[in-house]
């Protein structure tokens, strides 16, 4: 059976990296080939540490080992979908479209995700989606703001 708590932290992670990659390189006037590969690079290298990490936690807390590598293998793919995904935006469209098609598509997905753990968990989807998207928000606007300070400092 499908769990959506398998792939609730990689989705997470790979959304919100994604449109902070994107917002923070974009505003720093990155080339597109750079932030493609600073994707790539979340998608592929950081996915696989948090994988690994996620696994030797799940092992730490003796996790049956069918069920931690199962949680392992989702983790993974679908930061990777994810990661993908963003990639693919920044590929296809000019970059400006691109930064604001990328915020839009992480929002949307991080809406629909804080959905479908809600109603899992049988509390509001309102209030969850609004904290989350205050968070993920906030990480972009840091990105931009990290992006202004460099290039001013």
């Amino acid at each position: 059976m499908f769990k959506i708590s398998r792939i609730s932290f990689g989705s997470t992670a790979a959304i919100v990296t994604g449109m902070a990659l994107i917002t923070g390189l974009g505003a720093s006037g990155a080339a597109k080939s750079v932030i493609i590969s600073a994707l790539l690079i979340a998608a592929l290298a950081d996915n696989l540490t948090d994988s690994l990490s996620i696994h030797i936690y799940q092992e730490s807390e003796h996790l049956e080992k069918h069920e931690a590598f199962v949680g392992t293998v989702w983790n993974f793919a679908s930061r990777l979908l994810g990661g993908l995904s963003f990639a693919l935006i920044v590929a296809v469209f000019p970059l400006r479209a691109a930064v604001f098609i990328a915020i839009a598509w992480g929002l949307f997905l991080l809406t629909v995700l804080t959905c479908l753990l809600a109603r899992e968990r049988g509390v509001s989807a309102r209030s969850e989606v609004s904290k989350h998207l205050v968070v993920a928000c906030s990480v972009i606007a840091l990105s931009k703001l990290i992006a202004y300070a460099i290039a001013i400092g």
